[in-house]
């Protein structure tokens, strides 16, 4: 069971960063070249941030909701007995 849930992760963390690299690098850097100019350094590590400011809100926010779920199973269980 632990490898399964290294495999989704490390699964979803590879679709992260691809998702991230799409998006960022579509709005940062119009016309790719041999190098990024400051200003489009400078958009790709805001929007690299957001990102990951994003994802980790809705991360936290689905553990918790399976946290609470799991105790309101628990408790439904417990009190049928």
């Amino acid at each position: 069971m632990a490898s399964i849930r290294q495999e989704v992760q490390g699964a979803n963390a590879k679709e992260l960063m691809e998702n991230l690299t799409e998006k960022c690098y579509s709005k940062c850097v119009p016309k790719p070249g041999t190098s990024m100019s400051s200003s489009e350094e400078t958009c790709v590590s805001r929007c690299m941030d957001l990102y990951f400011q994003a994802f980790n809100i809705v991360a936290k926010t689905y553990t918790t909701r399976l946290h609470k779920e799991r105790v309101a199973m628990k408790e439904a269980e417990a009190s049928s007995f």
